[in-house]
């Protein structure tokens, strides 16, 4: 559901060639904790990159920023710049959208710890200025989010200071069952677990009156192990998520489940499907019903990638990342010795292969695609670098680089119905990230971060560790 707001108005100032003075921007900007602006800000002029949009690169272009806005882009020297503008030379390099992540996570880590009371309006602005210092200018909190989140969401869906955080409350589970809680260091378990349809929809009305993005909810039995949420209750819960205007997306694991849940009306399939290949009956309920699907990769690969210490995990992108804690634990020998000898490492691996097969089949097909990686939800589930590798990843999977970044960007605001963000094009919020090598030639070039801009300003620069 998009929520109308004043940044979401038609913009229908334009600059006019030849202009020399700023036009003034009729649109409400800032954020929750900074007033307007009293006087118009400059026009800021990104000059000579090429630019992503959405297919490819253009060559060299002009992209000009009024406020928190894009207001024109068009071949370097086709737009005549105003006098008073700020310009910037970006000769040689590449602007990407911001990336968004459409399945993450805040407030569960510190460290290598987790736990409810991490969940700290410090630990997630934190989390949140990472996330843009890595390129991530979008996020949406996938569930396991106790009540500050409602205050933060307000506070932070337009967050100059970091990514912008959307989400999904506390989300839904079944009694006694995933997610195991207990097993993620959330004594306090805020998960609705309702046990009648009635209960489920109740739970669901107060999500929406308190103010979420989507509705999350867990049928998984992990491996038979736990209770399922069964059909009657997440029927019900998909279908007052829909009476309220929300979409609501479900954590799976089986094949099985993802198909009964696109049956019962889920709008988002978000993780990949790891039990066995994905069949013809199931891509085609994908296509019929327009039903988003989030691989998540990386979210099995954390089980052991580590572990194995690949030449990335030396440089500084990936360092500057991680916590000394968990670098400390990376560094461990009886550590590593023992994940790689563990039977939950060679499951993840195969868990790993099957999703990227059916990855593979999906995208073949043209099933709509979101980009996501649980990141924040476990200590080895980086944020920031997460999405990073999970980019490369989905190119493992037969996406072309091109076809990889539009996923993250265009088509997973469009996931969140975020109507103007994910493009670079006049009008669109101006998050932007400044490469300086070519993501289409490499797509581990999205990791040559050399700027980020997050509402036409600047707020990010290269990423180095502290």
């Amino acid at each position: 559901m998009v929520r109308p707001d004043a940044s979401s108005l038609p913009l229908r100032l334009s600059i006019r060639v030849g202009a020399l003075a700023v036009l003034v921007l009729h649109t409400v900007v800032g954020c929750a904790h900074a007033p307007a602006p009293a006087t118009p800000p400059p026009v800021v002029v990104l000059e000579g990159a090429r630019v992503f949009d959405g297919e490819a690169l253009s060559g060299p272009a002009t992209v000009v920023l009024e406020g928190e806005r894009i207001r024109a882009v068009g071949p370097r020297g086709s737009l005549q710049v105003p006098a008073n503008a700020q310009v910037i030379d970006y000769s040689g390099r590449t602007i990407i959208p911001g990336l968004i992540s459409a399945h993450s996570h805040v407030g569960n880590v510190s460290g290598v710890e987790t736990g409810r009371s991490f969940y700290t309006r410090e630990n997630i602005s934190r989390q949140l200025a990472r996330y843009a210092e890595y390129g991530v200018t979008t996020i949406n909190s996938l569930g396991l989010n106790p009540p500050l989140f409602y205050t933060l969401r307000r506070e932070m869906i337009r967050n100059t200071g970091g990514a912008d955080l959307h989400g999904a409350g506390p989300g839904i589970g079944a009694p006694m069952g995933a997610p195991p809680a207990r097993g993620m260091g959330l004594e306090d378990d805020q998960v609705a677990r309702p046990e009648t349809a009635e209960a489920a929809r109740e739970a669901v009305r107060d999500m929406a009156a308190r103010g979420v993005d989507m509705v999350k909810l867990w049928v998984d039995s992990m491996s038979g192990g736990l209770p399922k949420l069964s059909p009657e209750v997440y029927r019900a819960a998909i279908d007052e998520a829909h009476r309220h205007g929300l979409r609501a997306a479900a954590h799976i694991h089986d094949l099985e489940d993802a198909k009964a849940l696109v049956e019962a009306g889920i709008d988002v399939i978000a993780h990949g499907v790891r039990d066995r290949p994905v069949d013809d009956a199931f891509i085609q309920a994908m296509k019929a019903r327009g039903v988003w699907y989030i691989p998540t990769i990386n979210l099995d690969e954390a089980n052991y990638i580590y572990a194995e210490h690949p030449a990335w995990m030396d440089e500084p992108f990936f360092r500057a990342a991680v916590s000394p804690a968990l670098q400390q634990r990376f560094d461990s020998p009886q550590w590593r010795r023992e994940t790689l000898a563990s039977p939950g490492a060679a499951n993840a691996r195969k868990a790993v292969a099957l999703n990227l097969e059916n990855l593979r089949a999906l995208h073949q097909a043209g099933v709509k695609l979101g980009f996501g990686t649980d990141s924040g939800a476990l200590p080895q589930r980086i944020p920031g670098f997460a999405e990073h590798r999970e980019l490369e990843l989905m190119t493992q999977a037969g996406l072309t680089p091109a076809q990889a970044l539009r996923v993250a960007t265009r088509d997973s605001a469009a996931l969140l119905g975020l109507k103007d963000q994910g493009a670079i094009s006049p009008g669109m919020v101006a998050d932007l990230v400044v490469l300086d090598s070519d993501p289409l030639q490499d797509i581990r070039n999205t990791r040559s971060i050399h700027a980020v801009w997050r509402r036409g300003v600047q707020v990010r620069g290269r990423v180095t560790p502290e």
